[in-house]
């Protein structure tokens, strides 16, 4: 009976630790491409769907992660930090605009900018990414 109670008592005290290593450091996000897809086609504006193709949509975010694995954001966790990142900004907006054209598919800037602010909303809801920081690097009051 004790060595049951002293199993119980182990089990008991790993559990919390765990449970608090857990809350200070939270699991790090899955980019799903699939479930971001999803969430940008269900939540784009009327106008913007209006005027792209479910395969225009995978196209852009497509050639979004093609830019951010150019800038060595995304990858497999190996390698170094690049730092900090700005998402969505006129950079990520031009390359996907000419890696389209040279693809032969043409998109405006507003297109692909709804786009991949809608990706933004998705990035920030599964943790991926934090809040939008203002010009002198600090993050708006929550």
């Amino acid at each position: 009976m004790l060595a049951f109670g002293l199993v119980l008592v182990v089990g008991a005290i790993l559990v919390v630790r765990e449970a608090g290593r857990v809350a200070k450091a939270p699991p790090p996000a899955l980019f799903d491409p699939d479930d971001a897809y999803d969430y940008v086609v269900e939540r784009l504006t009327d106008e913007v769907a209006a005027t792209l193709t479910p395969a225009d949509v995978r196209r852009i975010l497509d050639f979004e992660v093609e830019f951010l694995e150019g800038k060595r954001v995304s990858g497999n966790g190996s390698g170094t930090d690049p730092g900090p990142t700005v998402f969505g900004g006129t950079e990520t907006v031009t390359y996907i605009v000419e890696r389209s054209a040279a693809t032969g598919e043409v998109y405006l800037p507003e297109q692909v900018q709804a786009v991949v602010d809608t990706q933004i909303d998705y990035l920030r809801g599964i943790g991926a990414i934090g809040p939008a920081e203002d010009a002198a690097g600090e993050s708006p009051p929550t």
